[in-house]
């Protein structure tokens, strides 16, 4: 059972997502520590998964957040991809997207016109991330 803040009973299930070729993973696995320190339950795709792959898991596990952890620099290749994904299975609006990893600053505007919420980059602190987490969630029956 959640002890989220009014959230019902289900806690707020993230899916960390390693998206194309990229092999470090080390965000990855901190993020998802600190996530289900947080009291989310998180899912962990992985390493080297297709934009598809990360859509399918996505939807078959009924998430409310998607984290995609990239740093290989395809970002406005593979982002576009997923969200494009969400879309065609009617999740994007009960999704919360967020990226990390190394994303320049002049590619943030578009990823966030196509629906990412927050990206965060090397120094962000697991409190802030799990903090937006918390209240930017979709609210959901849980």
């Amino acid at each position: 059972m959640s002890t989220d803040q009014g959230r019902g009973q289900r806690s707020i299930r993230c899916l960390v997502a390693k998206v194309g070729l990229d092999g470090h993973d080390r965000g990855a696995h901190v993020i998802a520590r600190a996530f289900r320190d947080a009291g989310f339950e998180v899912i962990y795709s992985g390493l080297h998964k297709a934009p598809d792959e990360i859509v399918q898991a996505a939807v078959q596990e009924d998430v409310d957040v998607l984290g995609i952890s990239i740093l290989s620099g395809a970002h406005n290749t593979l982002v576009p991809k997923i969200v494009e994904g969400l879309e065609e299975y009617g999740a994007l609006d009960d999704t919360l997207i967020i990226v990390g990893g190394i994303v320049p600053e002049d590619d943030r505007p578009e990823l966030k016109e196509l629906g990412v919420a927050e990206i965060f980059g090397p120094g962000a602190s697991m409190e802030e991330t799990t903090q937006f987490v918390r209240e930017n969630a979709p609210e959901r029956e849980r």
